[in-house]
Formats: structure tokens, C-alpha cells, sequence
């Protein structure tokens, strides 16, 4: 079943087209990683899907609950969009004077105003599941990097998601946490929940994906299985780019 249908996405700032035409498909359940240089448009790409911006021109299906026109989008379809879709940032974006299980918890008593009993079991559940549920009392300035971030993920979860979106969640980590956190991921990915990952992790495209897509100077260039992109790339600007992480091409 077809969960995600992106044709046509212009995104442009000022004289400046970020994303230029992109079209993407996502069947349910699938996880898609989307590789490529910095500047490519990916961060841009996945803040459209979740209308953090507002693109120009294109076309979005999510699932039978959203159609729309991205140059006509209305406040109600904003809100529709918030609703079944949730996103993993870079820099964690949590609420520093919230503790762990407040911050899992707003969006639920919040956007979805839900009792706050039902939202503390949700987040409790979520936290177990990351490994965080012995920090729930802790504040954000407390926690390491790996640690906000698997809250992070927690919080996206406890929205329980139509689409997860993660914009490179181990790029602001370092190396020793990146560890825990693709461990997540990988549960994440494994319980059956719809993913586009934006990753600089080829080994974790490679492993967890169903389908890898390369992204360069605004446009798709090339859309695969891992070992279609990996191994047998078809366009001389993915091998380049692969080269960077000292994959050959054959």
C-alpha cells in the first residue's frame, strides 16, 4: 500500500531553487534513506513533507487521509499534516525546562489533547522502549547527546506517526553515541513503521533500508534497493559521492 507520493516539488529561496521537480514514492512500512553531498536539498526536502516549509509547486499524498495541492495549502491541511507526521532533528530540539517524560508527553496533551494519564503511559512505553525510561525526572542539560536524542525518537514515536521523518539524527553526536542511537532506529525500522531517513550512515542505509535514494544539486539522481546504489550504481555523480565513504564502484 502506497503511503507517500511526492511529484513535482519545487522549493525555492529567492532566486534560489533548493529542489527542482522532485518526485518520490513510499509504500507503507518501507524505510528510505536518502544519501548525498550537503546542499543537495534532503534537509529541505524532508522539512516540505511535514510543511515546516512551505513549498512552491508539487503534489502530496499521505496515505487516503491527505491530498493536496503544496502551492494551495490551507491551515486545515497544515494541521492534518502535523497530525500523521513527526520528526527526528539534528540538534534534538527539546524543551529544556520540560523533563523527559513532560517533553515525550507535550505533544500529546498538547496538539492531540489527550488526558494525561493516557500520555504519561504512551511516554512511559516510549522511553522503555529507547532505554530511557530510568532518566524520565531528568532535564535535557543533563542527558549526553545519544541520550536526548533517543528521547527525541521516543517523542516522535509516542505521536505514533502515519510518517517518521529523521533529518540526520547522528550528525551532531559524537562518534562513541552514534552507536546507541542507529540501534533505535533499527527497532524503529524492524516494528514496521514508515521511515525517510536523511543519513551520512552508508552502513546503516546499506542494512536497514529497502530503498536508498541519492540526492545531488536538487534533484534525484538515482533510486534503489542498497545494493542497487552501493554495489551497481548507474550514474557517475553517485559514484563519486560513494567514493567519499570509500565505496568503489565497480
Amino acid at each position: 500500500m502506497l503511503q507517500v507520493q511526492v511529484e513535482g516539488l519545487t522549493k525555492r529561496f529567492g532566486n534560489n531553487e533548493i529542489l527542482k521537480g522532485v518526485s518520490l514514492a513510499v509504500d507503507k512500512g518501507e524505510v528510505v534513506c536518502i544519501i548525498g553531498p550537503s546542499g543537495s536539498g534532503k534537509t529541505t526536502f524532508l522539512r516540505c513533507l511535514n510543511l515546516l516549509e512551505q513549498p512552491d509547486e508539487g503534489t502530496y499524498a499521505l496515505g487516503e487521509k491527505i491530498r493536496c495541492d503544496f502551492g494551495h495549502i490551507g491551515s486545515n491541511t497544515r494541521r492534518e499534516v502535523a497530525m500523521h507526521t513527526a520528526m527526528v532533528f539534528q540538534t534534538y530540539e527539546l524543551f529544556q525546562h520540560m523533563t523527559v517524560l513532560q517533553n515525550v508527553m507535550e505533544g500529546l496533551t498538547g496538539p492531540r489533547k489527550m488526558s494525561k494519564t493516557k500520555a504519561c503511559d504512551i511516554a512511559t512505553d516510549m522511553l522503555e522502549r529507547v532505554g530511557m525510561l530510568e532518566r524520565a525526572g531528568y532535564y535535557p542539560s543533563q542527558l549526553s547527546g545519544g541520550q536526548q536524542q533517543r528521547v527525541g525518537i521516543a517523542r516522535a514515536m509516542a505521536l505514533s506517526p502515519d510518517l517518521l521523518l529523521f533529518d540526520e539524527p547522528t550528525s551532531a553526536l559524537d562518534p562513541e553515541l552514534v552507536g546507541d542511537v542507529l540501534a533505535v532506529m533499527r527497532q524503529v525500522a524492524d516494528s514496521g513503521q514508515t521511515m525517510i531517513v536523511v543519513t551520512h550512515e552508508m552502513q546503516f542505509a546499506r542494512e536497514v533500508a529497502d530503498r536508498v535514494v541519492f540526492m545531488a544539486d536538487g534533484v534525484v539522481v538515482e533510486d534503489g534497493t542498497p545494493a542497487e546504489v552501493f554495489d551497481h550504481p548507474k550514474h557517475e555523480r553517485t559514484c563519486d559521492f560513494l567514493g567519499n565513504f570509500d565505496i568503489a564502484c565497480p
